[in-house]
């Protein structure tokens, strides 16, 4: 089978190595314009092409596949192709209806979600800031729509309480090549029993804003830590920010402290607003680096009552 993959971030990788070494063959990859980045500027290639690389595969870099020279030129080369089936996992850009009419089999995207629950950009932000406890990853013949084609194939996972978005992630992104090449298989053995989406099931996942991560001790432990585990959390500590990276709920019960009070100097324990209070465990003062929360405590000494905002 011919197929020609999209994808930019490192999500994407396992899908495309699970391709490259398969019986497939990855005529060409697709994935969005290297960026500068660094003091120097310095042009730094996605991570998927970094992987195409590897495999000696061509790499194409258009602007826009809806508009101007580039989508022209893409067409054409798309054409030239003419792929058997297109895969595209977590491009970032739209694909027209030419593109998505183009191959035999059509366009499969594999989604970081139990569709149609959590459609759109961050699902896996999204599971955790939401206390999700179960999710998994879905391939769906692409449609017009934003994550509204018919479900192919899914696999679910449970996600554990204190589980980061760091490392659903990276669960995700290895399931999601399990998926693809399930999907795959399903296909050339036409074997595949496509499923509508419910609509009326289907929720959105939008684009993460940075003051999301701010945290607001008025609200309950749990979604203190979810937001931690979701987003990465911040509060100011003698008026310097500190970030949170992991966190977990706490057995203490503090009724009687206030919002954001630290009730307990020893783990770095805080006060929420329903009682419960949330233990921080790994932590970035600012203008230093990533730390655990006890090395933290070894140079910075808490005094009990003092309160993050």
């Amino acid at each position: 089978m011919k197929v020609v993959f999209m994808g930019t971030p490192d999500f994407a990788v396992p899908c495309l190595r699970k391709l490259a070494e398969s019986s497939c063959e990855v005529a060409a990859v697709f994935t969005q314009p290297d960026k500068p980045k660094g003091r120097g500027y310095k042009l730094i290639p996605t991570p998927v092409k970094a992987a195409a690389e590897e495999y000696s595969i061509p790499v194409y870099q258009p602007l826009s596949l809806r508009k101007g020279d580039d989508a022209a030129e893409a067409m054409r080369i798309l054409n030239d192709i003419a792929p058997d089936l297109i895969v595209v996992t977590a491009y970032g850009q739209i694909l027209p209806k030419e593109i998505l009419e183009l191959p035999k089999y059509g366009c499969v995207n594999i989604h970081a979600s139990l569709l149609p629950k959590y459609r759109g950009a961050a699902p896996i932000n999204w599971v955790l800031l939401n206390g999700e406890t179960e999710t998994g990853v879905t391939s769906m013949q692409m449609s017009e729509g934003l994550d509204t084609g018919d479900m192919l194939i899914k696999r679910s996972t449970k996600i554990g309480e204190n589980e980061t978005y760091e490392e659903l992630y990276a669960r995700l992104s290895e399931m999601g090549g399990e998926v693809l090449m399930d999907t795959v298989a399903a296909i050339e053995g036409g074997t595949l029993a496509p499923e509508k989406q419910d609509d009326s099931l289907s929720c959105y996942s939008p684009m993460i804003r940075k003051e999301m991560s701010q945290l607001d001790f008025s609200k309950t432990a749990a979604e203190v830590h979810n937001v931690i585990r979701g987003v990465t959390g911040f509060a100011l500590l003698e008026g310097k920010r500190v970030k949170v990276y992991r966190s977990q709920i706490s057995d203490k019960i503090a009724p009687d402290a206030e919002n954001g009070e630290i009730v307990d100097t020893s783990s770095f324990t805080v006060k929420c607003g329903d009682g419960k209070c949330v233990t921080f465990l790994e932590v970035q003062p600012e203008g230093k680096k990533r730390m655990r929360t006890e090395d933290f405590l070894r140079g910075k000494k808490l005094a009990k009552g003092e309160k993050l905002v």
